[in-house]
């Protein structure tokens, strides 16, 4: 698979990843073996990019990183983590450096490693974001050893700008697909100017652009689709990008239609954002095998057409700018 470069990183990923979240907790239940059949899958499809968090599953993600990890020693697999929400409700005060240091030795317990390869600061307040002295924290635990590099995952496009300023930053993780195109006006420019890798996290809007749901669809009660459509737990756009639900149906149902011919509907979304310039990895999530194949066969499409192209604008432009452009 194509490899593309975190040129502040010094370390390449593949431009399909895999996202763990799902792996840990909140998109229903997936147990150990499938877990592990998912990552093992992804792997054997050419995928050395994972990404997952020290509270999905409050570490359950990443301890079955890690048990994959060991059966696969020897291979050059990049593993990003992220810290920072232990502490809920996210609270600036919690941000201290006893803290960080404690949630970094529980992620490197849980993945089993000497040296975290990334670690993003996990949608913290702005008031941390705003902080210099998380930054010099960070360059110290990167002297130090303890990680390879630092990134931030984070909600708005401001914010992103803010953190891409800073030098020694190495990855912005952003939402970023075809109902939330603000990120390509400016933040995936400016930070593949500075050399700063981009992250594309809920490529498939929460499943929405995989064109299979239906106004009667419905999720389990420990599914985030469930229970924060409207931002009651996190921020509203982690769930189907802040779209709203019947609206994001049509809007998929018609852009799906327009996939090349042998590619599904959640294939296209994912090619269109693999084709983006500046877009370093996409990481869409799989609860199944078939899914963690059929993901990772992205990088092997044909680009995507112009049409195609076309389409995303059009349909963005026309149904889903004004629910989420100037909120995030």
């Amino acid at each position: 698979m194509e490899q593309r470069e975190f040129v502040r990183l010094g370390r390449s990923a593949s431009v399909v990843g895999m996202g763990c979240w799902q792996l840990g907790a909140d998109w229903g239940q997936v147990d150990e073996a499938t877990a592990m059949a998912i990552l093992h899958a992804a792997a054997d499809a050419g995928v050395t990019f994972f990404d997952t968090a020290d509270v999905y599953g409050d570490g359950r993600s990443e301890k079955f990183v890690g048990q994959f990890l060991r059966a696969r020693a020897g291979e050059d697999l990049f593993v990003a983590t992220k810290t920072g929400r232990r502490a809920m409700p996210p609270d600036d005060s919690a941000y201290t450096e006893a803290n960080l240091r404690s949630w970094i030795g529980r992620s490197l317990d849980n993945l089993g490693v000497d040296r975290l390869d990334l670690v993003q600061w996990h949608c913290p307040p702005q008031a941390t974001l705003d902080r210099q002295d998380m930054y010099d924290m960070f360059d110290a635990f990167t002297d130090e050893g303890l990680i390879a590099g630092y990134g931030v995952s984070i909600e708005t496009v401001q914010q992103a700008l803010d953190a891409i300023a800073h030098p020694q930053l190495k990855s912005v993780q952003i939402i970023a697909n075809a109902f939330r195109l603000k990120p390509f006006e400016q933040v995936i420019p400016t930070a593949a100017a500075a050399g700063v890798g981009i992250i594309v996290r809920i490529p498939l809007a929460s499943g929405l652009l995989a064109a299979k749901f239906t106004s009667a669809s419905s999720f389990g009660a420990d599914d985030h689709r469930h229970y924060n459509r409207n931002g009651e737990v996190f921020d509203m756009g982690e769930t189907f990008s802040g779209v709203p639900f019947d609206l994001g149906i049509n809007a998929a149902a018609e852009l799906g239609a327009l996939a090349p011919a042998g590619v599904t509907p959640a294939q296209a979304a994912i090619r269109w954002l693999v084709d983006q310039p500046g877009v370093t990895t996409v990481i869409p999530g799989a609860t199944s095998v078939s899914q963690a194949q059929a993901n990772a066969a992205v990088a092997g499409l044909a680009p995507t057409t112009a049409e195609y192209d076309a389409a995303v604008h059009r349909i963005y432009d026309t149904d889903i700018r004004h629910h989420v452009h100037d909120r995030w």
